[in-house]
């Protein structure tokens, strides 16, 4: 596997990579993963790996091979592009050594991943396998990245083009990615839908104790975002939501580099705060103690994707306002799961007034709470999601068994 993201990083794509990973080295097979050094969602490198230039390490049976790259603390597309081009050189520089390869799968949207597997697979002569978790060109050019984000968006389409036709199958996790890869000149036929899981397990405390040991009031309506704190996310609305309703407390979990510029704009708003991500053991209970778990993006972005905040989301068992566009893969698995409500993106009157509603409506809040792990069950276990990439890898070697 050829991913950029990977463990210890624990939230986005490093948990589904971690967790393909794992999984074949659990069934015997010898497992090897090219990735980075651990920097996401916060943007800065893990301390543990500040003198590491490249290493080989064994986790969980797996053997992860990281190479260093660059960092960019704030993103645009020059930084973007030295970043892109840190992996794509020290891989090339410095290809890990597996023995001999009978598959290769990259996580898509690092386009240094794409070509790399790309690169190692012909050398095997194994077959080429791309999963598509999101479009670096699509998200070029609408998450406002600054700086060329026009050219470097027709620049990542190029790339990815070549990337996906080597494919000997694609996965995509949502099937509002079929027509751009289509686009792209990948044949239909080779297009296979891999939808992610649901990768935490569900809450276990009490809500009631959860929100005391968190010092939240049992009156107090609590609004919970977790995960990336980036430009496509549009987190002003919230800042702004809670400048307009002082009794609604909105919380923060995680990190990322727009951090500081909202903590800026908040202006130190005593019901807005930032919370550190918190272990992996505690955060269904996290999750599940607020009242409402909010997924936002801004007016530009047409997201085709699904965050990895959702499937967390629908299994935490709250309902969720999603204020995102009307036509992206977020607002349609929401609708699809019956967890949640959809509002306009950037806008903190509507985002309100979702909200509001559910505080003062806790029956159809706890309904659409329900529905969330229901949908779980049904579509985004992890043993469904996992058996949906073997069958992808077995499909493109040439069966079962191979």
């Amino acid at each position: 596997m050829v991913s950029t993201n990977y463990a210890p990083e624990h939230t986005g794509i490093g948990p589904y990579a971690t967790g393909i990973a794992e999984h074949w080295a659990s069934r015997g097979h010898d497992t090897h993963v090219l990735t980075g050094l651990p920097h996401y969602p916060s943007w800065q490198l893990d301390p543990a790996y500040r003198k590491v230039w490249r290493a080989t390490e064994r986790r969980a049976g797996v053997t992860v091979h990281r190479r260093r790259h660059s960092i960019p603390p704030r993103q645009t597309a020059l930084r973007r592009g030295v970043f892109e081009g840190s992996i794509l050189a020290h891989g090339l520089v410095a290809p890990p050594r597996t023995g001999r390869l009978d598959a290769v799968l990259a996580q898509l949207p690092s386009l240094a991943g794409g070509v790399l597997g790309a690169r190692i697979a012909a050398r095997h002569r194994a077959p080429y396998v791309p999963v598509v978790q999101d479009l670096m060109g699509a998200a070029a050019a609408q998450s406002g990245i600054k700086g060329g984000g026009g050219r470097a968006a027709e620049l990542a389409e190029l790339a990815e083009a070549w990337v996906l036709r080597r494919a000997t199958l694609v996965g995509v996790i949502h099937e509002t990615f079929v027509d751009r890869v289509r686009a792209m000149g990948v044949d239909p036929g080779r297009i296979r839908l891999v939808p992610n899981w649901s990768h935490i397990q569900a809450p276990s405390a009490p809500r009631a104790l959860t929100r005391e040991r968190l010092g939240w009031r049992p009156e107090q309506t609590v609004v919970l975002h977790s995960g990336n704190m980036g430009l496509k996310q549009g987190l002003e609305v919230l800042v702004e939501a809670a400048r307009r309703d002082p009794a609604t407390r909105i919380l923060l979990m995680g990190d990322g580099n727009q951090r500081e510029h909202l903590a800026q704009l908040a202006g130190g708003l005593p019901n807005l705060e930032f919370m550190p991500p918190v272990p992996d053991a505690d955060f269904p209970d996290v999750l599940a103690a607020a009242d409402v778990l909010a997924v936002t993006q801004r007016a530009s972005v047409l997201d085709m994707s699904v965050p990895s905040k959702l499937t967390s989301y629908l299994a935490a068992g709250r309902p969720v306002v999603a204020s995102v566009a009307a036509e992206g893969g977020t607002a349609r698995e929401v609708l699809r799961s019956g967890a949640g409500v959809l509002v306009e993106p950037e806008d903190p009157d509507q985002f309100l007034s979702a909200v509001r509603k559910l505080a003062q409506d806790p029956l159809t809040a706890n309904e659409l709470g329900a529905a969330g792990p229901r949908h779980v069950a049904a579509h985004l276990s992890r043993e469904a999601g996992l058996a949906r990439i073997d069958a992808l890898i077995d499909e493109a070697m040439g069966g079962p068994g191979r």
